[in-house]
């Protein structure tokens, strides 16, 4: 199945796939997957889903944690990923600071437009689940389908999201569970 051929969702990663942190995920020791996730991307792959994952590591550009420690991150989570049966087909990052004013920090929309290219699809109706209000107005700006998930830390960033029209769902399962039903 060629990647044009395949239906395509894209995922935030720090409050979708793991947990997030105030102090940055630094190190693949730092990368804990949330309840379900897993599963849920498992059960996306074996729907025929094509699996993108689009995240800001501002850290980076700070100088907090290095590409490679991201690329080790990365590394651990698609392992897991498999593990539990399911692929990742393609990662964006981007390294930048908010105040670079890169093309490719969410909100913008430059890393799902990458995505869009790279698969062969258009974003109408492209789902990209996010946990920040940032996620949902670059869904908005590349034409995508704003989906966010509640996290306790960014509760506040729901109804912002709500006015965006984006669906509101638990977690990322509950979003699956959803989707997949339909």
């Amino acid at each position: 199945m060629g990647k044009a051929r395949r239906k395509l969702i894209v995922l935030d990663r720090d409050g979708v796939i793991n947990a997030d942190s105030d102090e940055y995920v630094k190190s693949p020791d730092e990368w804990h997957p949330l309840p379900g996730s897993l599963d849920a991307i498992a059960r996306l792959s074996k729907a025929g889903y094509a699996i993108a994952v689009a995240t800001n590591q501002a850290g980076v550009g700070r100088g907090i944690y290095t590409r490679d420690a991201v690329d080790a991150i990365h590394a651990r989570m698609q392992a897991e990923v498999e593990a539990a049966g399911g692929v990742i087909d393609a990662i964006y990052v981007c390294p930048h600071r908010p105040e670079d004013g890169c093309a490719c920090r969410k909100p913008r929309p430059g890393m799902l437009e990458q995505a869009a290219r790279d698969f062969g699809v258009s974003l109408a109706g492209v789902p990209f689940v996010g946990d920040k209000l940032s996620d949902a107005q670059a869904a908005v700006a590349a034409g995508a389908k704003p989906v966010f998930v509640l996290t306790p830390e960014r509760a506040a960033d729901a109804a912002g999201a709500r006015a965006l029209g984006a669906e509101v769902y638990a977690n990322l399962a509950e979003f699956v569970d959803v989707l997949l039903a339909d």
